[in-house]
């Protein structure tokens, strides 16, 4: 995969691509992120690097926390390789600055000196990496001894190119502008992207991926349904704009959730009208929003040419009243009232 982001950004990643390449790695790593397709690619390839087929029994060592210990830790890492020059320890899930003091020196004392032959990963998949700064020995020894590698989320460039892969891999082509709408229908984590390009192209009956292939299968995320949503508002289509509230509700989606996305593209939708009476451009809306490509803000500002400033000022208002009620009132009809709310954003 060409480089997502710049060296300076995310120099660990680079580092690690780079490592891999020439077929050397780090004593050890530390691998966290909201990317996990990506981070989960990168174990696979440090395994396939060091350890040869048939021989993971012996020599790939899978631990996991919380009730790990250091000296569990020490064990593996210390285990001899068999029929095989290395070994990798990968360690899920282990909250390293929530050890004990003992079991922080004696991890500290294990980074210190890790075998040769030997990788150590950890891998930080369901528990949020947070590092302790008031931790000084143990982040010292973090930043000596180990390579920590974040997985962000991708570039709008580098989706596209490896939506293009994926699909040339299954036989089909998709274009740019395709490309982005599957990005703002299905968002922008290959983890879930993964599933979706399988989906769109087993549907397919024509080698170019459509719109309306993606439409017919693939699952849309959140935000592009409340955008649907709001944009039916924002136009005055009461009828369409339940239908899709509808589906969410059905889908026994919490009234509160769909009411702070709502909110939040109630806001982004205030500043696109914003931008349209300040003479400013989409790419200052994808500044302020960070978006990662033009399509979600060109489609902010054709939707804010529905709306005045004045009705975005009332419905934030009024979005933040139910809000500050379904979280306060007791035995509110959150259902009724959040349907309640968007037939009156329609009507005005």
């Amino acid at each position: 995969m060409a480089s997502e982001k710049k060296t300076s950004k995310n120099a660990a990643y680079d580092r690690l691509r780079a490592a891999l390449k020439a077929q050397t790695t780090a004593r050890a790593y530390l691998f966290y992120g909201e990317e996990s397709y990506l981070r989960q690619t990168y174990v696979q390839q440090l395994q396939t690097l060091l350890i040869p087929k048939g021989s993971e029994d012996f020599n790939l060592h899978r631990l996991s926390g919380p009730r790990l210990t250091a000296q569990e830790v020490a064990d593996a890492v210390e285990a001899m390789p068999m029929m095989a020059a290395n070994t990798l320890v990968t360690v899920t899930d282990w909250d390293i600055f929530k050890l004990e003091e003992a079991q922080r020196s004696q991890l500290i004392e294990l980074l210190e000196d890790i075998p040769e032959y030997c990788t150590l990963l950890f891998i930080y998949d369901t528990v949020a990496y947070k590092r302790d700064g008031k931790m000084k020995k143990l982040a010292a020894a973090i930043d000596k001894n180990v390579e920590v590698v974040e997985f962000q989320g991708q570039s709008r460039d580098a989706l596209v190119r490896w939506l293009q892969k994926r699909f040339r891999a299954l036989d089909h082509q998709i274009d740019l502008t395709t490309a982005d709408y599957m990005l703002f229908y299905c968002g922008t984590m290959m983890d879930n992207l993964i599933s979706e390009v399988s989906k769109v192209a087993a549907y397919a009956k024509a080698p170019q991926i459509t719109t309306a292939d993606i439409d017919a299968v693939a699952e849309p995320v959140l935000d592009a349904r409340i955008f649907d949503m709001t944009n039916h508002i924002s136009a005055g289509k009461y009828d369409r704009a339940a239908a899709v509230l509808g589906d969410l509700l059905r889908m026994q989606t919490e009234p509160i959730v769909i009411l702070g996305a709502i909110g939040k593209e109630l806001r982004r939708l205030y500043t696109a009208r914003m931008a349209i009476d300040g003479g400013k451009d989409r790419f200052w809306l994808m500044e302020l929003w960070q978006m990662r490509s033009d399509y979600p803000a060109k489609l902010l500002l054709q939707a804010a040419r529905n709306v005045d400033h004045e009705w975005c000022k009332r419905s934030l208002t009024a979005c933040q009243v139910l809000d500050r009620r379904m979280k306060s009132e007791k035995n509110i009809d959150r259902e009724g009232e959040l349907t309640k709310f968007v037939l009156e954003l329609a009507q005005k």
